[in-house]
């Protein structure tokens, strides 16, 4: 490790140093089933118009707008029906003159001459091949050609997520395959002797290791690939060999305890001699211990052993630094405004990030303590709706507004 490591500082500056280092994303294509929730690469335009054709917008009569303005109940204009499109034709071929109306359904091309419709609901078929109009044309039920989409301007821009609307769009615009950010392969290590996997027997002095399970499924809401690795003993030499190999098979290594000053804190001891460290701890609660910075060329964060901890860094830190290597807009947490049930704590010198849950009232959202706040305890978030924003040295009592984000 080179130069002076930045220590405890804020978390803006936190997200400023890691965008010294970004993962290099690559393109794919992948099928329009499965390209939801992917991240488009490139700006997507249409390869047809939308509408291709103008086209009516309801089942009725395509006129002559003037020749309807007069029209009433009381007083309907008679047209003579001179034939009937559908949709679905390859060829257009009748006209509407003065006089005249043709039937037509919603989606069929407009015959010639005609400038708007009037809905069926609004007509009667009269015996002597006669339509009674019973009020003016619509010219707003015209569907004009290339009005919701052009050919060759964007329409879906890089870093856009593909919501299931957005790839009906790609399938609108005529596109078979989607160019998509391939997905990040991302590495879980979890530390300590401590840590058995659920389901085993559990002997005194142990626990569950929970983390890793809890960070696959953020990093899957993030759009990519995670992969656990075995939890680590408290070695040196096996915590190496894992680092080694997650780095020769991921793109990004997270790592989660290790990361404080104790004695068996391994993490931060193996990368302050042997990695690259960007920054160690972050001035915010929980989570002030996290690591960042490079193993063998791979990025890494270390994240704290605590599981709230391990989670609020990961949301406000990793997720954050994932999305802008990627060009992602999301998937982000809404920020929303709360008023305080209960009185919060923040620390003094940091961003803290108290766990609250949401209720919906007259006075607009509301936020409740419903746990103790200890970073030890994943219920707590678990419950939780959201998370508090307060600044350095900003606690608040109830009745007290505060910015927060949704979980």
């Amino acid at each position: 490790m080179e130069g002076e490591t930045p220590y405890f500082i804020p978390v803006e500056q936190a997200k400023e140093i890691s965008q010294q280092i970004t993962l290099h994303h690559q393109k794919e294509y992948v099928s329009l089933d499965d390209a939801h929730g992917r991240i488009l690469f490139e700006d997507l335009s249409p390869l047809i118009d939308d509408p291709a054709f103008d086209n009516s917008s309801m089942d009725g009569w395509a006129v002559i707008h003037s020749d309807t303005l007069s029209s009433s109940n009381e007083k309907p204009v008679l047209l003579q029906i001179s034939g009937m499109v559908q949709a679905g034709l390859s060829e257009n071929e009748l006209s509407v003159k003065s006089g005249n109306a043709i039937k037509i359904m919603t989606g069929a091309p407009i015959p010639k001459g005609a400038d708007s419709i009037i809905q069926v609901e609004c007509t009667r078929d009269n015996e002597d091949g006669t339509v009674s109009i019973f009020e003016p044309s619509k010219p707003h039920f015209i569907r004009h050609k290339a009005e919701n989409l052009a050919i060759g301007k964007a329409a879906l821009f890089a870093g856009n997520i593909l919501t299931p609307d957005r790839v009906g769009l790609c399938a609108t615009m005529g596109h078979k395959e989607i160019p998509v950010v391939k997905k990040m392969k991302i590495a879980i290590i979890s530390t300590g002797d401590e840590l058995i996997l659920p389901g085993n027997p559990i002997k005194f002095g142990q626990i569950y290791e929970s983390n890793s399970f809890g960070i696959v499924g953020l990093i899957r809401w993030l759009g990519h690939d995670a992969i656990r690795f075995p939890s680590v003993a408290d070695t040196l030499e096996t915590l190496r060999t894992s680092l080694n190999n997650a780095a020769k098979e991921t793109d990004l290594i997270l790592t989660t305890g290790g990361v404080s000053m104790g004695e068996f804190d391994l993490v931060r001891n193996i990368m302050e001699n042997e990695g690259e460290i960007k920054f160690w701890r972050v001035r915010i609660r929980p989570g002030s211990p996290p690591i960042f910075g490079t193993w063998k060329g791979t990025p890494i964060w270390g994240l704290p052993g605590n599981p709230v901890s391990s989670h609020v860094v990961f949301r406000m830190l990793v997720a954050p630094w994932i999305r802008n290597s990627t060009g992602a807009e999301g998937p982000i947490e809404q920020p929303i405004r709360v008023l305080l049930k209960d009185s919060v704590k923040a620390m003094k010198d940091g961003l803290t990030l108290r766990r609250l849950v949401i209720e919906n009232s007259d006075e607009g959202l509301i936020g409740r303590v419903k746990t103790h706040q200890g970073s030890g305890n994943l219920n707590s978030l678990a419950i939780a709706d959201a998370l508090t924003l307060l600044p350095p040295g900003s606690s608040c009592n109830e009745g007290d507004w505060v910015d927060a984000i949704l979980l």
